[in-house]
């Protein structure tokens, strides 16, 4: 594949009651094969639901700070901070401040919610 440049008018913006995400690459853009990275913009106060993905994911802190509740255990991060969540990790984060992040993962990323009966599939700002 050759290299291939994105520009900031070309990003996928999603928005969910929990936030905003922006897709820099994914291969539904036509840039990778199989990784997505993506921007989460959170505000203080928003919070995602508790869910698993089936694939690891790094998470890495640009500004603000967050909550990630993982697997019952809590941890603070900060800018600069970074944490690799394992496939199958129940995680559930919160913006302690206005956050931005950036996440790495799978692109076939398969979300799902501990209770629910059916998977909620590959998020549209990973594909």
């Amino acid at each position: 594949m050759p290299t291939i440049l994105h520009r900031s008018n070309a990003m996928r913006r999603t928005e969910t009651p929990n936030a905003v995400m922006t897709t820099l690459a994914s291969p539904t853009q036509g840039s990778t094969n199989e990784l997505s990275m993506w921007k989460v913009h959170m505000r203080a106060g928003q919070q995602g639901p508790l869910h698993v993905f089936d694939s690891e994911q790094v998470w890495c802190v640009l500004d603000g700070d967050i909550e990630i509740a993982v697997d019952n255990q809590s941890m603070r991060l900060e800018p600069e901070d970074a944490v690799v969540l394992a496939a199958e990790t129940q995680r559930q984060i919160t913006a302690l401040h206005d956050a931005d992040m950036i996440v790495c993962g799978r692109s076939h990323a398969i979300a799902s919610v501990p209770g629910e009966a059916e998977s909620r599939g590959t998020p549209a700002w990973i594909s």
